[in-house]
């Protein structure tokens, strides 16, 4: 595992969390939307990452290849599902356009299963993740630059 393949997998790190920061300000903007193109109220959207294993994979040539073993290669975001598994709450306000007409639940309004509290947690982690990963290429152009000034002299 070279210099330049920390970099790359920390620079999978920082687009991973970036697109979990859009996905979390998404579900904020959208934490009192009743009403969605699909019909009901808004989903959460949650991002769902993986290590990436397959990819070109860079070999220092000064190590043998039965020593090399490989090392990572960053992580891949599969995909972004809604989540479906929490309830939609539900509020009672009978003058809202979208409350619930007939039935037991009569003056009800089915809000999405956003919860602001846990979407601000989430998103604190995945800006320290962008944060550590930041770090981490800076600390890898430090670690080269100082290699090459030895190699220098």
């Amino acid at each position: 595992m070279g210099i330049f393949s920390a970099i790359n997998i920390a620079a999978t790190g920082m687009s991973a969390e970036r697109l979990l920061s859009d996905v979390i300000a998404d579900n904020i903007a959208n934490a009192s939307t009743t009403r969605t193109a699909e019909g009901g109220p808004f989903r959460r959207s949650r991002v769902i990452m993986r290590p990436k294993t397959e990819g070109p994979y860079w070999r220092s040539p000064f190590l043998p290849e039965m020593i090399d073993n490989g090392g990572g290669s960053g992580v891949q975001v599969v995909e972004i599902q809604k989540d479906t598994a929490a309830k939609p709450r539900l509020v009672y306000d009978p003058t809202h356009p979208d409350a619930i007409k007939s039935g037991p639940q009569t003056g009800y309004v089915e809000m999405p299963n956003v919860d602001i509290v846990t979407e601000m947690v989430d998103m604190i982690a995945a800006t320290r993740a962008y944060e550590a990963n930041a770090s981490i290429i800076d600390g890898s152009k430090a670690m080269f630059q100082q290699a090459l000034e030895i190699g220098g002299r």
